[in-house]
């Protein structure tokens, strides 16, 4: 029994070795003094994490992802929010069916997804790329604020909200000052989550930009085919840093194990 322990245990290292052993070497390689990228590093400097700054295709595509995430969270907390009420409220005729529409962007590949709104949210349409690459991002953000606000309202007792509507509150009453108080702390989770998603995006970013118009991911591969110097690797690491942050914060304010309950 002790042996197979020792077992599971030296696998269960393998596996988190697997996992973080290449985070850790781009944590170190960022440190290089050098011009090139190393590992290890022939010493300690933060010159590349200075030079982020200095490089103006990151500041402004940094600028297109913050705003391009933040508009379509937005938009997509609009639709999601009524759509998860609703799917987790009322019992209706094709219900599941419209489930499965809702969360149908997360189970399409990326790039199908995004070939395929390139071709007709584009080419067809001639929608102006701003246009396209938030209705890109809406599209991808919405399967993760309808699944977590729906996680939060299974938690919820809809015996509060009769209670409510039985003492002469109207629905629309009740549902802004009932029921979203109570799941407020979803909400949260779920605009956080969608925006991590959002902002980490390639695949439907990638046929979305254009000429002059790039987000941070797209700049980053860009960047990494004409240079080998250690800059990505420090952009990797604060964002490394930014993403703890944030699932720091929705641990916090949800529990991951609302996740698993539907």
């Amino acid at each position: 029994m002790q042996e197979k322990n020792r077992g599971l245990g030296l696998f269960t290292l393998l596996i988190y070795v697997f996992l973080l052993g290449p985070l850790v070497i781009i944590a170190f390689a960022s440190f290089e003094p050098g011009s090139a990228l190393k590992f290890p590093p022939q010493g300690f400097s933060l010159k590349w994490y200075h030079h982020i700054f200095e490089v103006t295709m990151f500041k402004t595509s940094f600028i297109t992802s913050i705003v391009v995430s933040l508009a379509g969270n937005l938009l997509a907390l609009l639709l999601g929010l009524p759509a998860a009420y609703a799917l987790s409220r009322f019992q209706f005729r094709g219900k599941d069916a419209l489930n499965a529409v809702f969360i149908s962007p997360v189970l399409i590949p990326g790039i199908v997804l995004g070939f395929t709104m390139l071709k007709y949210v584009i080419i067809t349409y001639h929608l102006p790329i701003y246009a396209a690459l938030l209705l890109g991002h809406t599209v991808i953000m919405l399967p993760f604020i309808i699944r977590v606000i729906a996680s939060s309202l299974a938690n919820f007792d809809f015996a509060v909200e009769e209670a409510s509507l039985s003492l002469g509150a109207g629905r629309l009453k009740t549902f802004f000052t009932v029921v979203l108080p109570n799941i407020k702390s979803g909400i949260i989770a779920a605009v956080l989550i969608a925006f991590l998603e959002s902002f980490n995006n390639v695949d439907i970013s990638v046929f979305m930009t254009g000429p002059g118009v790039s987000t941070f991911p797209i700049q980053m591969l860009l960047y990494v085919e004409n240079n080998f110097d250690p800059t990505v690797a420090a952009i990797s690491v604060l964002l490394m840093l930014f993403t703890a942050v944030l699932m720091f914060l929705i641990e916090r304010l949800m529990g991951f194990s609302y996740f698993t309950k539907r």
